[in-house]
């Protein structure tokens, strides 16, 4: 199972007083150094909290999987295709929400995602969908010929509940709400794998709700921002990637 940190709320911290600091390529650094496997960053059409130049940093120093998240737009494919990160998750996103609100739909945009999606693997670029759990969404990110998806987890951590892991979390069942939302990222997962589709996760997850997620079999790779940065205001940011390494490991089955 590969994490990979999204360090976007370092650069919203940043901007907040307009100073240099915290720089998220620093923050990179140090999750890298603390065991990520990678790092993800969201170049915001609104650049809310990463910048271009944020980007151009990251890609020129990074040693480790970068994965760039960026809505399909004309403006935000050239930049990936200029940049050349790893992977780019294409995303749906809306100036007015505070976070990504849920998948694309894939399906009823398949024309329009094409072409953004042949410009990334013409400069040799792994191509990620961001996409809700729902196996016409599969099929059709399959049928646009992409190398992974990436299922949105934010229903799912929603029913489970946020917040760091308790003593009694070990007894308690799982919320009848979250297993729900379990058996469907479980059952496109494993959709997309029949598929022959590279399967990440993300959205909402934290120490206490990631346990149970990894114990799908197809997910080989989570993307998680906003649990860990909130972490490390208690526990540091490496130590807040030990801790979610330490929740993942904890669930993956033996």
């Amino acid at each position: 199972m590969r994490l990979h940190i999204n360090i976007d709320h370092v650069a919203t911290l940043r901007n907040a007083r307009g100073t240099p600091y915290p720089d998220p390529v620093e923050a990179a650094r140090v999750c890298l150094d603390a065991g990520a496997h990678g790092i993800t960053a969201h170049l915001r059409e609104d650049r809310r909290h990463i910048v271009d130049q944020d980007v151009e940093r990251l890609r020129a120093t990074l040693r480790a999987t970068f994965n760039l998240e960026c809505a399909a737009t004309d403006e935000m494919i050239g930049l990936a295709v200029a940049t050349r990160p790893d992977v780019v998750t294409l995303v749906p996103e809306r100036r007015e929400e505070r976070t990504t609100e849920g998948g694309l739909d894939v399906a009823g945009n398949a024309a329009s995602l094409a072409k953004h999606v042949a410009a990334l693997q013409a400069a040799d670029i792994k191509v990620s969908l961001f996409i809700a759990p729902d196996p016409v969404q599969v099929e059709a990110s399959r049928a646009l010929g992409v190398e992974q998806i990436e299922l949105h987890t934010g229903e799912y951590a929603h029913a489970f509940g946020y917040g760091r892991p308790s003593s009694s979390d070990l007894t308690r069942p799982m919320p009848d709400s979250a297993q729900r939302e379990h058996v469907r990222l479980a059952a496109a997962a494993k959709r997309g794998y029949e598929l022959g589709l590279e399967i990440a996760a993300g959205h909402g997850l934290t120490t206490r709700n990631v346990g149970a997620l990894v114990m799908i079999p197809e997910i080989v790779e989570l993307n998680i921002g906003h649990a860990v940065i909130a972490d490390a205001v208690f526990m540091s940011l490496g130590g807040a990637v030990k801790a979610m390494l330490g929740a993942i490991n904890k669930g993956r089955p033996a």
